[in-house]
């Protein structure tokens, strides 16, 4: 029963392009809910028992602990299908000893390719790669980062070698070097770019900047004559290089290596899969944009309510960021 029951959600979730599956504690058992580009839906109410049974049957195919429900797991799995799907779980215990799971699903770029609000920016974002450095993305959990930065590289001419440093690795890619952040074992973000420096690769994704350290490997693997795309805590594009300011590098480092400043969000269309907006900063307009979106950002959105691609209430949504 409990097989049939995941794979009817699974199954469920990945045909409408979920995000993500929440298994959460409910007054009347467990909630399952999913999450869409934006929105929440819920799905099932189950019993205690059954919420029990679906988390330990994630857990036990993920070789996560199935008997530790009180302290924060993460696991992952492939899940079979027509296109395989990568599934990342995290667990934890709350007060009352009530575990939670949500589960990651994370698609195939190429088999997802994403459409962009502004059709231009695919091909705007691999000019930007022609010229190496480093290009910045920022945005919320879910907005397709790292989609954007594994299709950009995958369309680099054939001989070009990447590199990947995540934690943990989000995309297979076979064409890429792969190297899977470890803490424990010593293989931190900043060792791994220093390992894979010595592999000679013409470009690097580096899943996250979040330390001082991997700030200073990156812009050092850029100042080196690499691409290198990567991910940033900030809540707009000109708000990345605030960010990489607070982490120690000096405003000169990154005008030598910043190529461009991102900010992505997905944009729920109207009757079709959400599409990618990308607000992008280049040259002078780096290093001079307030931090808000750009005009430029809200002229896009005005431009697709006035076409019926999007609704007003999302571009009222997303207006500011």
């Amino acid at each position: 029963m409990i097989e049939e029951l995941i794979k009817k959600l699974v199954t469920l979730a990945v045909r409408q392009h979920v995000s993500d599956i929440y298994v959460l504690p409910h007054e009347t058992g467990y909630q399952i809910r999913l999450r869409q580009a934006t929105t929440m839906t819920v799905w099932q109410t189950v019993t205690e028992l059954i919420g029990r049974q679906l988390i330990t049957y994630f857990k036990f195919h993920a070789d996560m602990a199935v008997s530790e429900r009180r302290r924060p797991q993460v696991g992952a799995m492939t899940w079979p299908g027509e296109v395989p799907v990568e599934l990342r779980f995290s667990t934890v215990g709350d007060y009352a000893n009530q575990e939670s799971l949500v589960i990651r699903l994370i698609y195939p770029y190429a088999a997802t390719a994403s459409a962009y609000l502004v059709p231009g920016q695919r091909q705007q974002l691999l000019d930007l790669a022609q010229q190496r450095g480093l290009i910045l993305f920022a945005g919320p959990t879910g907005a397709g980062k790292t989609t954007t930065m594994y299709t950009t590289a995958s369309r680099l001419d054939d001989t070009t070698v990447v590199l990947t440093v995540e934690d943990p690795v989000k995309i297979k890619e076979p064409r890429f070097i792969q190297l899977q952040v470890n803490e424990a074992a010593g293989m931190s973000y900043d060792a791994l770019i220093k390992v894979g420096l010595r592999h000679r690769p013409d470009a690097f994704i580096i899943g996250e900047i979040r330390d001082r350290q991997t700030a200073q490997a990156a812009v050092r693997a850029a100042l080196s004559g690499h691409l290198v795309l990567s991910t940033v805590h900030a809540q707009t594009a000109a708000g990345t290089v605030s960010r990489l300011a607070d982490l120690g590098i000096p405003a000169a480092q990154l005008r030598q290596v910043l190529t461009a400043a991102c900010y992505q969000r997905l944009i729920p269309r109207k009757g079709v899969g959400p599409a990618v907006l990308l607000d992008i900063l280049t040259e002078q307009a780096i290093w001079h944009a307030p931090l808000t979106t750009t005009e430029r950002w809200r002229t896009t959105l005005e431009e697709s309510v006035a076409s019926n691609t999007i609704t007003l209430a999302t571009a009222n949504q997303f207006r500011v960021g």
